[in-house]
């Protein structure tokens, strides 16, 4: 008897193609020259330089040409070339990919909540039927049984009082804006703190996106004054000369989740340093030394008035200054909120996880 036959081993991944293996580094690099394709390429031929990635057959002439012909780049009226809404996308998925890993589209993309109600997730929950339940909830089983046991198999009939419902569990919708500090801090001291916060936000449009299309997600940059930003403007961000305003970017994000209609609503904060910056009567008031109180307090204020519509925050901190701690601790307090001291590495994990976290208890 034969019990096993092996084969010569095939492997299933054969030898990445030039195209490929030059694709990946160009994109990770787009992301890093904030969508400066030519830096992007002058970068990539360097690393070529040294790497010896194209061959005779295949030049870097030949990838840009092949990045033009499979719709990664266009050629700008201005001159030079862009980038196109494909490598856009491409580039968040990759974020998506690196931060959270590998997800898997829901059909509703809605957060669970411990508590019974409307939803698609059967649960092991039974109770009685009432008027307005749907057929498809009926425990045909638990009902036939019930049936039997009520009116017996001599006169067995099926009445309203036997049906047996199947509980499902509630779902809920979530509202999120995620700030970003683009102050100039992020990225001295030889640090590069802006291209992490651009892929954790890349990473969780995508997510949101793919896993929970019925939640919302706004994005603010914040500072000397604060605006919003598309998902399809991330790659592009840059930081800017400015000081740290982050009254105006929390107060515009009270606005835009104020027209929201979810009623679960939260803001990711992700700074790396204190508040230097207000803006009063029209003019910047601004203070780079030490906690100026008065920028302080106007902080405060902000967290004090979130707290108020019930929209907690969640501040990511990516500085170690115990002094700047100490801020965080205090503005944490003042929206009973929470706070993480993280490093870049560890950035979207944090996030993710937090984010996980909230979707299952906002019970409310």
């Amino acid at each position: 008897m034969i019990g096993f036959r092996f084969e010569k081993f095939e492997p299933l991944n054969k030898e990445e193609s030039i195209f490929n293996q030059l694709l990946k580094i160009f994109k990770e690099m787009l992301v890093y020259t904030s969508g400066d394709v030519e830096e992007a390429l002058q970068w990539l031929k360097e690393v070529d330089a040294e790497y010896k990635i194209t061959t005779p057959e295949y030049t870097m002439d030949d990838f840009v040409d092949e990045l033009k012909k499979k719709g990664y780049l266009r050629d700008k009226e201005e001159g030079g070339l862009g980038m196109t809404g494909k490598v856009e996308s491409e580039l968040r998925k990759d974020a998506l990919e690196q931060i959270f890993g590998k997800l898997k589209k829901t059909s509703g993309g809605n957060h669970s909540m411990p508590l019974p109600g409307k939803g698609d997730e059967l649960s092991a929950d039974r109770r009685e039927y009432v008027f307005g339940d749907m057929p498809g909830q009926i425990s045909m089983t638990d009902s036939i049984r019930n049936a039997q046991i009520n009116h017996g198999t001599d006169d067995f009939h099926l009445t309203e009082r036997d049906l047996e419902i199947i509980e499902t569990e509630h779902k809920s919708q979530t509202s999120t804006v995620l700030m970003i500090d683009i102050s100039h801090s992020m990225i001295l001291y030889g640090e590069d703190r802006i291209t992490p916060s651009k892929k954790v936000a890349m990473a969780m449009a995508e997510m949101i996106r793919t896993k929970y299309p019925k939640d919302t997600l706004d994005i603010v940059v914040f500072g000397n004054d604060a605006w919003p930003i598309e998902v399809k403007d991330l790659p592009y961000l840059q930081v800017g000369p400015y000081h740290t305003n982050t009254v105006a970017g929390l107060e515009l994000a009270m606005d835009l989740l104020r027209r929201r209609k979810s009623a679960n609503k939260q803001i990711f904060m992700i700074t790396d340093g204190k508040p230097s910056c207000i803006k009063e009567n029209g003019e910047y008031y601004q203070n780079s030394f030490g906690l100026d109180r008065k920028i302080v307090n106007k902080t405060l204020d902000a967290a004090f008035a979130c707290r108020r519509l019930r929209i907690p925050i969640t501040t990511f901190m990516i500085a170690t200054d115990p002094y700047l701690q100490k801020f965080v601790e205090e503005f944490t307090e003042a929206n009973q909120g929470k706070a993480f001291y993280v490093g870049l590495k560890g950035l979207g994990e944090f996030i993710f996880e937090d984010y996980e976290k909230n979707r299952k208890k906002n019970s409310r």
